[in-house]
């Protein structure tokens, strides 16, 4: 849509201002806010921002703004408040493309992907918590009852949290994001909500601005939506499970589709979708670093820790059948792809990025994944996963950055200076999370050896 457009829908909705939005690294939206008679300038690009003042964004203080590019079609009026209209947007350099922007970095690899004939569908699953604070400002789940030992798909908790899920629920519809299920998660206070696919940049731009939205409606009531990975350290934490697949771009078909001369491993895909699992396995450390990006995301990505059963999370490099224990799953339905990596507190469009330019280097180079895993992998020990050539998915964010550094697809993907820029704020997170003292540490250590 042109600003015309955009200005005619504004006002029959009775929009005051605009939010020219991009991302930080966190994929944390920011942004300026602007009255509707002013959205001329803005789609121009006149709001201007200091990169430098921003989290992982490449720019020296002493260089040149940055510009917002709003993209009218993907404009959103905020149900919370609908005298605002949210606009996802492209940085831009003096006139030209940010080469550093998160939206930019998915884009250009969207373009390759056209180049060879492809779109990129995309669906990602929202987990998150909603929790309130206690009287000592502890948080705790929303409902009183949600305390369950297993209160995974519970419909009396579910019911208690209607409020806030039923206000976000109807918000996405109304949006047009096609939901289609909702449930209490397998942790106290936690939720997901299943919505439909979309291309890349369009998911991308959905799961940022709900995060938005799931914080804005929930605060409504007296609680928070957290989108940290692993809040409590017994309970499961929160995955943001991409569902990937590629369309031929002339027609939309589903290029992932089997048929029975070409789904080889018989688990559900086609031979393309077969490579491009290839090219994410080969990646799928370095990809790890940005679908996973916290010192938290690691306390998910475990077979069990504190926890007395399973984490329901990958830690091998493997795909298989409808098995939610390798990082790569082929649903019972076929014709996509889940990687189960991935949490909620990722940067969808850096994620998506470097997982879009794996799975075409497979397709490129006709990488084989092999056979796919259908047993439970948890119950092999770690001489059982040596002995089968199958790698393990980093242990830590130190782990998951340095091989992020060490990949040669990571700089072509992010480009030189986002790439220094995510490598250099990850280790520097790591630091000062490794240099910290921790309650566990005091418990621990304090008075043992006395």
């Amino acid at each position: 849509m042109d600003v015309s457009e955009v200005k005619k829908i504004c006002e029959a909705e009775s929009v005051k201002y605009g939010i020219a939005s991009y991302v930080d690294v966190h994929g944390a939206s920011k942004g300026k806010f602007v009255p509707l008679n002013h959205f001329g300038q803005m789609f121009k690009g006149s709001e201007l921002f200091t990169g430098a003042a921003l989290d992982g964004v490449p720019q020296d203080i002493s260089d040149d703004e940055v510009a917002a590019m709003p993209d009218g079609a993907g404009m959103m009026i905020c149900p919370w408040n609908k005298e605002l209209a949210w606009f996802p947007s492209d940085l831009h350099l003096n006139g030209t493309p940010f080469e550093a922007c998160s939206r930019n970095i998915l884009k250009r690899q969207l373009a390759e992907a056209a180049d060879m004939g492809f779109i990129f569908n995309l669906g990602i699953e929202t987990e998150f918590f909603v929790l309130r604070p206690d009287d000592q400002g502890k948080p705790v789940p929303y409902s009183d009852r949600d305390s369950m030992g297993k209160p995974c798909y519970d419909v009396p908790i579910m019911m208690d949290n209607l409020p806030i899920i039923d206000e976000l629920v109807q918000a996405m519809t109304d949006l047009g994001w096609g939901v289609y299920s909702f449930d209490h998660e397998d942790a106290n206070g936690q939720f997901e909500i299943d919505f439909g696919y979309s291309n890349a940049l369009t998911m991308s731009d959905r799961l940022i601005f709900f995060r938005m939205l799931a914080n804005e409606i929930s605060r409504k009531h007296g609680a928070f939506a957290s989108f940290m990975p692993k809040p409590f350290a017994n309970r499961t934490g929160s995955g943001a499970h991409y569902n990937m697949s590629l369309a031929d771009i002339n027609t939309g078909k589903n290029l992932f589709e089997p048929s029975a001369v070409t789904d080889r491993y018989d688990a559900g895909v086609s031979e393309l979708a077969y490579y491009f699992i290839g090219g994410v396995l080969r990646h799928a450390k370095a990809i790890s670093a940005v679908v996973a990006p916290t010192v938290n995301s690691y306390k998910r990505l475990v077979r069990q820790g504190s926890m007395s059963g399973s984490t329901w999370a990958p830690v091998f490099c493997c795909y298989g059948n409808n098995n939610r224990t390798n990082m790569l799953r082929i649903p019972s339905a076929g014709g996509r792809v889940e990687c189960r990596a991935p949490d909620i507190a990722c940067n969808p469009y850096l994620g998506a990025a470097l997982m879009l330019a794996a799975g075409l280097e497979g397709i490129r180079e006709q990488i084989d994944p092999g056979e796919p895993h259908r047993e439970n992998m948890y119950n092999y020990s770690d001489a059982d996963i040596t002995a089968a050539g199958i790698e393990c998915l980093p242990k830590n964010l130190s782990e998951a950055i340095e091989s992020f550094a060490a990949d040669e697809l990571a700089p072509k993907v992010f480009g030189d200076a986002m790439f220094n820029s995510f490598t250099q704020f990850k280790r520097a997170e790591w630091e000062s999370y490794h240099n910290t003292v921790s309650q566990w540490e005091l418990d621990r250590y304090l008075r043992l050896f006395g």
